[in-house]
């Protein structure tokens, strides 16, 4: 494994080793990528061998031009008012945290789409990333770059700690700043629908829409990344907690502890009575917002339960953020990651 700064000079020789057939970990504005091209049959099977990922989870193709779309997507499939809705959405939205699931051309291979007669596509807003597509073959194929349903890498160290010597080359572009994945709409029919709520929020995508369809929740296809009732797992038992209720527990000691808020954490320690030097975060209290934002909470999210993963503790008990905005890919992501046994326990 290579392990180099993101610059001008080691993208090229990211973008040489894809256009090779190899696997490159890089930066986006979201998490990080475990990269392939994208019409590489060996190389999407290495992706699946690497995270271990089943086969029926599709990936995200990345782009880093529209023009690229002519490759991939079968736009003789796409119905008149979804064309439109993909012209609105790419010229408002794109580059950005925003993945659309599109009827896919044949010449497309089976693995990168799980099989399905749709692709998942997205325009990230990184330049390195960028630079990278358009160096390499203009379209690489790259679901997070971690073991599948663990926690999602938002910096370098997450993905040579995780995946270490499987990748062929990490770029190391510093932390994501959003640190939350896209959000992943469907528009391959008339009535368009989020699959997985991400880094756009519902609202910035119903004001060029128009009233979203609700997503099933339940009995429905893999259609998109994302979709799996347990993700974005740490390895320890994780309890979700509303607000009110984060701060009226009690403190165990064999738990780690995730508030959205500054005041979440205080009236905590006044309730258990804890000394104010009690509460530094490298311990076992942890706060994603001192001031309550859910942009900052979302980018710091994963590195925090990364952070958390590594401590010798059992579990962990996290309250949800408000809903709305970030909010509601915040708590899809800690929902997904506390399975239904771990929440029936309280």
């Amino acid at each position: 494994m290579v392990y180099l700064e993101l610059n001008e000079k080691n993208i090229l020789t990211a973008a040489g080793m894809l256009r090779a057939g190899k696997l490159a970990a890089f930066p986006t504005e979201t998490v990080y990528g475990l990269g392939c091209d994208s019409f590489n049959k060996d190389a999407l099977a290495r992706v699946f061998e690497v995270k271990k990922r089943p086969r029926f989870d599709p990936l995200i193709v990345h782009i880093a031009s529209l023009d690229t779309l002519e490759r991939l997507v079968d736009f003789s499939r796409l119905p008149a008012e979804a064309e439109r809705r993909l012209s609105v959405l790419s010229r408002a939205l794109w580059p950005g945290p925003l993945t659309l699931i599109l009827p896919r051309l044949k010449t497309v291979p089976d693995l990168a789409v799980a099989g399905l007669e749709t692709l998942a596509v997205r325009f990230p807003a990184h330049d390195g990333a960028l630079r990278l597509i358009k160096e390499s073959t203009g379209a690489i194929a790259a679901p997070s770059a971690n073991p599948f349903g663990y926690l999602s890498p938002t910096r370098a160290r997450h993905v040579r700690e995780q995946l270490g010597d499987a990748v062929d080359v990490i770029l190391d572009g510093g932390p994501s700043d959003i640190g939350l994945e896209s959000t992943v709409l469907d528009i391959s029919s008339a009535a368009p629908r989020i699959l997985r709520p991400g880094g756009t929020p519902r609202l910035a995508i119903e004001a060029l829409t128009g009233p979203l369809e609700a997503a099933p929740t339940s009995g429905v296809k893999i259609s998109s990344p994302g979709q799996l009732k347990s993700h974005y797992a740490p390895s320890k038992d994780m309890y979700l907690h509303m607000e009110a209720e984060m701060r009226r527990l009690d403190l165990s000691p064999d738990a780690a502890y995730l508030f959205f808020s500054r005041e979440s954490l205080k009236t905590f320690a006044e309730n258990n009575k804890l000394e104010p030097g009690l509460l530094d975060g490298g311990r076992r209290f942890f706060v994603l917002s001192p001031s309550g934002s859910l942009t900052e909470a979302a980018a710091r999210l994963f590195d925090t339960l990364h952070t958390i993963d590594a401590l010798p503790v059992s579990l962990i008990h996290a309250e949800r953020p408000p809903e709305g905005g970030l909010g509601d890919a915040i708590n899809d992501r800690l929902s997904r990651a506390a399975s239904t046994e771990r929440l029936s326990k309280r």
